[in-house]
């Protein structure tokens, strides 16, 4: 065992019980946790580790924002589809049933508003169900393409 020298220092009392608390979910001892902050402070290699660390951060960070990227890729694409389909098969209303069909269509509007909070709620999401890498013809997996159907 190295020989240690006793020093006595003094600590603001938030500052000393975050330290207590640290060393307790460590299950070291207070100077052990004061010995390594003091370490670390003192060390050339800080901010090298520091900038480790936000390289870290900012790759994962990339990669969260290229998977947001597919997403709104896939729910614009979703959109599209969606409005062209019912551009070309929805014939216009005579002008005595428009009013009844606003109505319907409020009342639908509602349901899918009531179905969209529900599965939400649940955790449950589109973009979830429909897998990016989907297994195509032959047991390969083929990158999700948008124009497919239609």
């Amino acid at each position: 065992m190295t020989p240690r020298t006793r020093m006595n220092v003094y600590f603001d009392p938030p500052l000393l019980s975050q330290v207590e608390a640290v060393a307790l979910c460590r299950n070291v001892s207070k100077s052990a946790v004061i010995e390594a902050a003091v370490a670390s402070f003192l060390s050339g290699d800080t901010s090298e580790r520091m900038e480790a660390a936000l390289s870290r951060r900012l790759d994962r960070l990339g990669r969260q924002v290229e998977g947001l990227d597919e997403d709104l890729a896939v729910v614009g694409e979703t959109l599209s589809l969606f409005i062209r389909f019912w551009m070309t098969v929805t014939p216009p209303l005579p002008e005595a049933s428009r009013d009844a069909a606003r109505a319907k269509g409020a009342e639908r509007f509602e349901g899918f508003l009531q179905s969209l909070g529900s599965k939400l709620a649940a955790g449950d999401r589109f973009l979830r169900d429909v897998t990016r890498d989907r297994v195509g013809e032959g047991g390969r997996k083929e990158a999700y393409r948008g124009n497919e159907g239609i």
